[in-house]
């Protein structure tokens, strides 16, 4: 009996020992491309690349010309159109963090983030307990002369184990006065995977 049941705990601990999870951490930089899907580095180095191209586009320095100013810039809306489940407020941030970054254009809170800031400074107006110094003013929120808004979309080929996906992300820059699309850009994306035939 004591034989049977050392046996079964050496089996036990041997399984357990099997199961366990391995984790390694990884500097941020670095690009881990495990499915094949849209990732976060996708996200960072499509977002570095097209807020450099809209920002060396015509509009920035025609409106600098024009104004004296930097323009505010809002992001908009970045809807999912491709066949996979894409969390766009990652890619939505990372636009905003390349614009702030940039230093060529002011940018505002979005229309998510403001209703937050609005009850903060109401607060600080009725419940009496802010230094009267310190208390923000309102109606004193910056106007955006722009909105920065896109899609991402997919486009899948596949055979034999493997397939081909195309990213395609859509991005504009829309003058919100006048509604005139000031700057329109494509950015495509392909990856090929293959699958072994022996992957679960």
């Amino acid at each position: 009996m004591k034989k049977r049941f050392f046996v079964f705990a050496v089996l036990v601990g041997f399984l357990a020992g099997c199961s366990g999870t391995k984790v390694e951490r990884l500097q941020v930089e670095r690009v881990v491309d495990l499915s094949g899907r849209w990732n976060d580095s996708d996200a960072q180095m499509v977002s570095k690349e097209m807020i450099a191209n809209c920002l060396s586009a015509a509009w920035l320095s025609n409106f600098l010309k024009e104004e004296g100013h930097e323009p505010v810039v809002i992001v908009g809306t970045v809807d999912n159109n491709s066949s996979e489940h894409i969390n766009s407020a990652v890619f939505v941030k990372s636009l905003e963090s390349n614009l702030i970054s940039s230093g060529k254009v002011k940018f505002v809170a979005s229309k998510f983030e403001r209703p937050e800031v609005r009850a903060e400074r109401k607060d600080q107006h009725e419940e009496g307990y802010t230094d009267p110094k310190t208390i923000k003013p309102l109606r004193k929120e910056i106007g955006a002369d722009f909105m920065l808004r896109g899609s991402i979309n997919t486009v899948t080929d596949n055979a034999s184990g493997k397939y081909v996906i195309l990213y395609q992300v859509n991005l504009e820059l829309i003058d919100l006065t006048t509604n005139e699309v000031k700057w329109l850009e494509q950015t495509e994306l392909k990856k090929l995977v293959s699958k072994s035939k022996y992957s679960l």
